[in-house]
């Protein structure tokens, strides 16, 4: 099951996964026209897919989404929590309600989707939970105070829980991508990109597929002994 599935990392990681082999759930909150388009293209790989509208920061909607998917889907191996949101803006300017909203859908939706679905992890011989923090999270970002603290609070939960749900042979794992072509990045202005490629000693921005890629890695059986892990990937940007 993938939080955000829609768009960007989200829908690469649901595609990477189906051509694995596994069947997909797909939560998504706004683009159900795109939301059905992975399920499409999941479904022509000769797997299964369904779709949930469904706020991750809503405790009670995440709970009729696991009813909905355990009846068609049953139980669920693995848990990619991708779904985030940001609301930029400089610290002194930024209202109460930009930093309810980030954290509320960035970092209290990975402990609702987890908290909601680890009955079911705990009974699959080899549970996987892959959140998906970022750089922002690791080095800080002006502007996005909010974010920062979203995605930090992911890392710890990540560190924390890994330690917690390894006797019941889940692994926990966390990705933190650098600047990646998604539509968040989409909208940054051009010239503000230019001093980001400078900072980037790849020197050219991530594709979602790269990050869908170590998805599949870390749910696979080869990354059977890895848990608690942060793993970058963001062209050397952080070090």
């Amino acid at each position: 099951m993938i939080t955000g599935a829609s768009k960007g990392i989200g829908r690469e990681i649901a595609i990477a996964l189906a051509n694995e082999g596994a069947e997909v759930a797909i939560n998504y909150r706004a683009s159900e026209d795109h939301a059905d388009d992975v399920a499409r293209i999941v479904e022509e790989s000769g797997m299964s897919a369904w779709t949930y509208r469904a706020d991750v920061g809503s405790y009670d909607q995440i709970k009729e989404m696991k009813e909905f998917f355990s009846k068609y889907f049953g139980g669920i191996d693995i848990l990619v929590n991708n779904a985030g949101i940001n609301i930029d803006k400089l610290f002194f300017k930024m209202e109460p309600e930009a930093w309810g909203k980030v954290l509320n859908v960035n970092l209290t939706g990975v402990f609702n989707c987890t908290h909601i679905f680890l009955e079911q992890l705990m009974e699959s011989k080899n549970g996987r939970i892959i959140n998906i923090s970022s750089i922002v999270g690791q080095m800080g970002n002006i502007g996005q105070v909010n974010y920062a603290a979203s995605k930090a609070g992911i890392i710890g939960m990540t560190k924390a829980l890994a330690r917690e749900v390894a006797r019941n042979n889940i692994t926990v794992n966390a990705i933190a991508p650098g600047f990646i072509e998604t539509d968040m990045v989409a909208g940054i202005p051009d010239k503000v990109k230019e001093k980001i490629l400078k900072n980037i000693p790849l020197n050219r921005f991530g594709q979602p597929e790269e990050v869908a890629k170590a998805v599949v890695y870390l749910a696979s059986p080869d990354a059977a002994y890895i848990t608690g892990h942060i793993l970058n990937i963001n062209g050397g940007m952080y070090l």
